[in-house]
């Protein structure tokens, strides 16, 4: 580390160096605080959008990838941090209590939403590691078993559609700015 790189520097540098594209990571941030907003207020969706990136750096994942499951649990809620399932699952990203005490939180904490994001990455990293690596499947296992875990990956599968679909209109703008083309 120079005496000027700070932290937030090196992290990026680190990255690089791992072949995982921060200009991609940064890109995902604007759709997924659109696909956010649709939910809450835009405000709350632009904090949540940037734990989706600061809580998946030197992660497996993409910011897309907590988006998901944020959109696909509480979504329908406003992606609201006090968020409770009818089977007792907390916050934005809906952990079981045992399961955020596993990972070394409370069900308070579940509340915060930084720590809920946290928490949510590693229990995704659990359940990738259960799953062989397999995203998809790891995703699905979030959710659980039988035909709720199917119904739950058929919402992550559209929510990631609808994201992908604004990361593309924003390129695609962008280019044609780019490129001194009048958008519509």
């Amino acid at each position: 580390m120079t005496a000027f790189e700070t932290p937030l520097d090196l992290e990026f540098r680190n990255l690089l160096e791992k072949g995982i594209s921060i200009s991609e990571r940064k890109r995902q941030v604007k759709a997924i605080e659109a696909a956010f907003t649709r939910c809450t207020t835009p405000e709350r969706a632009s904090q949540l959008a940037a734990l989706c990136f600061t809580k998946t750096l030197d992660t497996p994942f993409m910011p897309f990838d907590l988006a998901e499951i944020a959109l696909a649990e509480t979504g329908g809620h406003r992606l609201s941090a006090v968020a409770l399932s009818s089977k007792g699952a907390l916050g934005v990203w809906q952990l079981m209590p045992q399961r955020a005490r596993s990972h070394g939180y409370t069900p308070q904490d579940m509340k915060n939403d930084g720590k809920c994001a946290e928490a949510a990455v590693r229990e995704l990293f659990t359940k990738l590691q259960t799953a062989s690596g397999n995203l998809e499947r790891a995703k699905k296992l979030y959710c659980g078993w039988g035909p709720q875990a199917d119904a739950y990956m058929k919402r992550v599968r559209h929510v990631r559609r609808e994201m992908q679909a604004e990361l593309d209109r924003r390129t695609e703008r962008i280019a044609m700015e780019e490129s001194n083309i009048k958008t519509p």
